[in-house]
């Protein structure tokens, strides 16, 4: 979709063309830098949204959202720490739809690789523009009626760093909105970076239920899983996502932009984007090591990222679970790797204080569980916490059905993909370099799996 020039003016609102006033209830539309508020203006146009929210990343800010979240019954909080939160979304959108992804460039074979006719890719799914755009125009036009549009502006990496990237994400959902600020780094301080006409990353997402609606919304869950796409322009350096709030369809900063875009950026300018733990080892005699890992998703990136040696001597130390961006120095050759993002999303079914206790507590404050289980005392609960968990404790699952831990084994009180979204800062192991501008040095590269 091209970007088309809109015109607008600021009068405590917003006048946008063909669309009327549109009031800013939050920010100041003149502060963001031009280039943004032309897309911000073609984006209101098309979406027709209620009122605009400009986000800075205050605490502030986090507390509104979050209140507004309990309020309305999306968000329940977990009286048994600090700050945490628990969600149950519509049973129909828990997970990341592949079925639904596509890469869209002018030539197919720039996007996916060759096969046989008749054969379906299984590395990605390629649509022509044309095509997209009537995908895009029987769902865009009108997507935000009656909801919120918020500006996220985010740092993939350190603010600032030569090695981070910035994006700007549209929204309709402050469940996204909080869980952003979690796992990338909101601040205002981002226009600022964009004064000098740094390229950015353009992130659109609609839960796509426009109000009033007629269908029923689960859970206070609103999406539309019959129309959900998520498109990734690689080309443009533009991603959108239609009716799906579930992490890894909403939050485009992570595989949307961290990966899919960032990719064709890092094959752009010389660099690697990649599905990577980051993680160090010092040995005995002091002597540390940086290294990546590459392994698939559910095959423990973060387990590992997380370790606690056995052997005595050792020490681990964390610096990222999931992304790696890495570039070689220009001065001294070697390979320097960040971790773009600013949080873990982890598959929680199966973390325990035996498999990872060093992910479990990272997430014990300023954490969001989605689709777990919570006990009749407020705390979190999942299939893999049985030996810490009396029996007979009461468990709410995820679809609201209440038992008995030990009573009936049939019952399941997690999604298996269920998930906590947690700051990486408050990781017992986190790396002290962890968010160094220059990155940390590579010594060896691990691949593995299943």
């Amino acid at each position: 979709m091209e970007d088309i020039p809109v015109q607008f003016a600021e009068v405590h609102y917003v006048s946008i063309q063909k669309v009327g006033n549109v009031p800013v209830t939050k920010g100041d539309f003149q502060s963001v830098p031009p280039k943004v508020q032309a897309w911000l203006a073609q984006m209101i146009q098309l979406c027709t949204p209620r009122a605009v929210y400009i986000c800075d990343g205050s605490e502030e800010e986090a507390e509104m959202v979050t209140n507004k979240l309990v309020e309305r019954g999306t968000l329940t909080q977990l009286t048994k720490y600090e700050n945490c939160y628990i969600c149950w979304t519509d049973p129909r959108d828990v997970a990341r739809v592949e079925s639904k992804t596509f890469i869209v460039t002018d030539e197919k074979y720039a996007s996916v690789p060759h096969s046989r006719e008749g054969v379906k890719c299984v590395l990605g799914q390629w649509m022509s523009p044309d095509d997209m755009k009537k995908e895009l125009d029987d769902r865009l036009p009108g997507c935000m009626g009656g909801r919120m549009l918020y500006v996220i502006p985010f740092s993939m990496g350190p603010i600032g760093s030569p090695l981070s990237k910035i994006g700007v994400q549209i929204t309709d959902s402050n469940y996204v909105l909080l869980s952003m600020r979690v796992m990338t780094r909101v601040s205002s301080e981002i226009w600022k970076h964009l004064r000098h006409d740094e390229e950015f990353v353009k992130c659109l997402h609609s839960v796509g239920l426009p109000r009033p609606h007629v269908q029923k919304v689960v859970n206070n869950w609103p999406c539309n899983p019959e129309k959900t796409l998520i498109v990734h322009f690689p080309d443009i350096r533009k991603v959108i996502s239609f009716g799906s709030g579930y992490g890894g369809n909403s939050l485009l900063g992570k595989k949307c932009f961290a990966l899919r875009i960032a990719g064709r950026i890092a094959k752009d300018e010389g660099w690697l984007a990649e599905h990577m733990l980051i993680m160090s080892i010092t040995n005995p005699k002091g002597e540390e090591k940086f290294i990546a890992a590459s392994f698939p998703s559910a095959c423990g990136k973060t387990n590992l990222a997380m370790l606690t040696p056995t052997i005595p001597g050792y020490t681990v130390r964390c610096v990222g679970d999931d992304i790696a961006w890495m570039r070689f120095d220009k001065e001294t050759g070697e390979l320097r790797a960040i971790n773009p993002e600013a949080g873990f999303f982890g598959v929680a079914p199966g973390t325990n204080m035996k498999t990872n206790p060093n992910a479990i507590l990272t997430c014990l404050k300023n954490s969001i569980f989605t689709n777990v289980g919570e006990t009749a005392d407020g705390g979190f609960y999942w299939e893999g916490l049985e030996d810490e968990t009396p029996a007979g404790t009461e468990i709410i699952s995820w679809t609201g059905e209440r038992y008995k831990l030990g009573e009936d084994k049939t019952k399941k009180s997690s999604h298996p993909n269920a998930r906590f979204c947690c700051p990486a800062r408050q990781c017992p192991i986190i790396h002290s370099r962890w968010e160094d501008p220059a990155g940390v040095p590579i010594s060896a590269i691990i691949f593995g799996g299943r």
